[in-house]
């Protein structure tokens, strides 16, 4: 190369930003981002919107991945959250078997899929049953969480250095081989253990884990949570049993994530069984220890190498879920939604969650009947409703990650239906979005008695909702479902004026770009911006004028 060339390739990679060298086609470790109180998930260094599909818990066997891609095809989702687990994997103490990951990667691979691998390991659902039987087994090297009585108690104690150490091994390991195995990045992320906590028990009484609860926190804790140093007792109150024991299992599941992301750093997450967000309940009747939204900030100090704390979300009432969103959504704390309920109650949900700017959204069970614990014929179930979240990701489908983008670097917004079908308002700066139900394709339903012909019964659209990402100042990617979107001028940033739709435009997403379809106006745009079932996307710009002219005369030609 002649000289003068390699001065300029040296300019040249001296001044390409990393983003700038993903884009040219580099790959990169995915990876969490942080901006402006907005996060993201980057993935090939472009943002990635996980629309996953979670398995059942036992479905992580080659007999059941016909029935599980099978259901990721229905649904239309580019992720998929599958259970890899301890005793699969480690069946005989320092013997791994790895080739049921290895089919997974090769068929998430072959069908353009990412893999989340859901590492079950001493606590999944807070008990011991995915991890081998040389461990649960032996509860001398492994010792359970023991009742104030003396009694053993069903869990496994984190408290354990024996159980960490020889997780810990298991756990590099399968790190190592992913690593190995899945150069392209195909798993993207890596759930650490499954619901961690206890029920029935607010500490562990041993008298090893009793020795731990009557030293000084550590001076960490101490600082992150702002108290004096000093026992648990003195630092804690009437709280110190159970912050105490979310400690250890945010230590226990951190000290995992840190050893794992040493060989091989992917993204890791883990997941909570919740506490009811406003009822009253009592330590050791939720999953006590876990990561529940009043020891949040405990475990964000203990496990500072787990990126998101994430919670699955069985509340059908939308004022429960808005409640959960409120408390897990966290400038410190990328907003997933890592499980939800599969039924005709949950669809309306995927708008509220990504309009939050949430990194990913997963209905839980999504395989065939036979791997159910509850089949289709037993009175009262209701069957998934998987065509509803279906119609709900291909509304986004192969532009997600744009509008992933555009959340993140912009701002996103949404609004589903809530239980009392009231309207919902999204400010969007400038602008505001008002989101409606149930109104007639051609007027509002307050023109008419409720039972007058041409409105909508709630009851046969429960999926509905509205998703806004901000494209400019005043143009706006707008979709939906069975809803009304209306844009007002805001107040304080332009009083005394009207909004107006300057232009509607449909628009199809190829090729990785926006493409024009048609302009929508007239009748399709007088009453705001009507979405039914049918599946539409709209650039939208907006503009405003006057509200008032009073002082203006009229021409003298009139």
């Amino acid at each position: 190369m002649p000289k003068i060339l390699m001065i300029f390739a040296a300019l040249f990679f001296m001044t390409v930003s990393p983003q700038a060298a993903d884009r040219a086609g580099g790959t990169s470790m995915p990876q969490f981002r942080y901006d402006d109180g907005r996060a993201a998930l980057f993935v090939d260094g472009q943002p990635f919107l996980m629309l996953c599909a979670q398995t059942n818990n036992s479905s992580n066997y080659p007999a059941a991945l016909d029935s599980v891609w099978e259901m990721v095809d229905r649904l239309g989702a580019n992720t998929l959250q599958i259970p890899v687990a301890w005793e699969q994997v480690e069946p005989v103490e320092g013997q791994y078997d790895f080739s049921f990951v290895d089919m997974l990667v090769e068929q998430a691979r072959e069908r353009g899929v990412r893999f989340v691998p859901l590492w079950f390991g001493a606590f999944k659902n807070t008990s011991p049953s995915y991890s081998p039987a040389w461990v649960k087994l032996d509860n001398e090297r492994f010792p359970r969480m023991v009742r104030p009585d003396g009694d053993n108690h069903y869990a496994l104690s984190p408290h354990t250095p024996e159980l960490l150490e020889v997780e810990k091994k298991a756990f590099i390991a399968f790190m190592q081989h992913l690593k190995k195995v899945d150069p392209q990045h195909t798993v993207i992320m890596v759930q650490v253990e499954n619901e961690v906590g206890v029920y029935g028990l607010v500490r562990d009484h041993s008298t090893y884990a009793t020795s731990l609860f009557e030293r000084d926190i550590p001076a960490s804790l101490a600082e992150a949570m702002n108290v004096e140093e000093g026992s648990w007792q003195r630092a804690f109150g009437e709280d110190a049993d159970e912050y105490f024991t979310a400690y250890g299992f945010a230590r226990y599941t951190g000290e995992l994530a840190e050893a794992g992301r040493a060989v091989y750093d992917l993204p890791m997450y883990t997941n909570a069984a919740l506490r009811h967000p406003t009822a009253p309940a009592k330590p050791g009747q939720y999953a006590t220890g876990g990561p529940t939204f009043n020891v949040l900030d405990i475990w964000k100090a203990g496990a500072p190498a787990i990126d998101m704390l994430s919670p699955d979300i069985y509340l059908p009432g939308s004022e429960d879920y808005s409640n959960v969103l409120d408390q897990y959504q966290r400038t410190d704390n990328a907003l997933f939604v890592s499980e939800t309920g599969a039924n005709s109650s949950y669809p309306r949900y995927f708008f509220e969650v990504i309009g939050r700017g949430a990194v990913g959204f997963s209905p839980f069970g999504i395989d065939d009947d036979a791997y159910k614990g509850i089949p289709r014929d037993v009175p009262g179930y209701e069957h998934d409703a998987i065509e509803e979240f279906a119609k709900n990701y291909r509304l986004l489908g192969d532009a997600a990650g744009e509008w992933a983008r555009l959340g993140y670097e912009n701002g996103i917004w949404g609004a589903g239906r809530p239980d009392d079908n009231s309207d919902r308002l999204l400010d969007l700066g400038q602008w505001q979005g008002e989101i409606s139900f149930d109104e007639w394709p051609f007027g509002y339903r307050a023109w008419s008695a409720p039972d007058a012909e041409g409105l909508k019964d709630p009851d046969d659209f429960p999926n509905a909702g509205v998703i806004v990402a901000k494209m400019d100042d005043d143009r706006y990617l707008v979709t939906g479902r069975n809803a009304r979107i209306e844009f007002t001028a805001d107040e304080d940033d332009q009083p005394g004026r009207k909004a107006i739709i300057v232009s509607a435009d449909e628009v199809m997403y190829e090729n990785g770009a926006w493409v024009f379809q048609r302009r929508w106006n007239g009748d399709q745009t007088d009453y705001g911006l009507n979405f039914t079932d049918l599946q539409k996307i709209f650039i939208v710009t907006l503009g405003s004028y006057e509200a008032r002219n009073e002082s203006r005369s009229l021409p003298k030609s009139y």
